[in-house]
């Protein structure tokens, strides 16, 4: 794929991945994975996630849930890899489309109960953190997940926002440094499109920050319940692009 569509992918995935919480993965990785194979893909596009994440800590952290991020993250980590290891076997389109039937009901659910909210307590924070980990271990995809969930607690979007990033930034360091460890290696002149790529993902993220900045907050919700509608049919009806 030529830099500049590469690097107009990534602004748009940046863009529409820090409004929803939902990062870049759901975007990038089934359009690259037509071009590179899907170890380099995850790889590659890992790398960039970790910036997007960084991105949504350093835009939008004038708050933090400490509580969400020590107990949702931690024990996601832990479920992340139970997840993994009862997918290992499983047809994965049909994970995909099981994924797909969870967030279409958990839109529709959030469209029509838009007040719906669950403390964020121990209880609720350490069950949403496994349910949330285990769901993204088994299907592959964490952001939609980790947002559907954490969009429960409702909490300020700023907060949302940076509480996501924090949290990404603990499972895409996680999986970066076990693709390394597991010898996956990148063609250089990847290594050498991420420093046009990872400025891209900065400048979406930043766009999205004054986009995020003009949605009023009880409308914030509904924004993400759209997008999980969206990536649920998809999902759904369509859950590879190599199909």
């Amino acid at each position: 794929m030529d830099l500049i569509y590469l690097a107009l992918l990534t602004f748009v995935a940046s863009l529409i991945g820090t409004v929803t919480g939902f990062g870049i993965s759901t975007l990038m990785i089934p359009i690259l994975v037509i071009f590179l194979p899907p170890v380099e893909t995850i790889f590659f596009v890992a790398i960039i996630h970790w910036f997007g994440d960084l991105w949504k800590v350093l835009l939008f952290g004038q708050g933090f849930h400490w509580k969400l991020i020590i107990l949702f993250g931690l024990i996601g980590l832990a479920a992340s890899y139970v997840g993994a290891a009862v997918s290992l076997g499983t047809d994965h389109l049909l994970l995909l489309r099981i994924l797909g039937v969870f967030l279409v009901v958990d839109a529709v659910f959030m469209i029509y109960k838009p007040r719906l909210e669950v403390r964020a307590d121990n209880s609720h924070a350490l069950l949403g953190g496994a349910l949330s980990g285990f769901f993204a271990g088994m299907f592959g995809m964490g952001g939609p997940i980790r947002s559907a969930f954490l969009s429960l607690f409702a909490l300020p979007k700023a907060v949302h926002l940076a509480t996501i990033g924090a949290i990404g930034l603990m499972v895409d360091s996680t999986r970066i440094i076990t693709y390394w460890r597991g010898g996956v290696v990148l063609p250089e002149t990847l290594w050498w499109a991420l420093l046009v790529l990872i400025p891209a993902s900065f400048l979406g993220a930043e766009l999205a920050k004054g986009i995020v900045d003009q949605i009023p907050q009880k409308k914030f919700r509904l924004v993400i319940a759209v997008f999980l509608l969206l990536i649920g049919l998809k999902l759904l009806f369509w859950p590879s692009i190599l199909d």
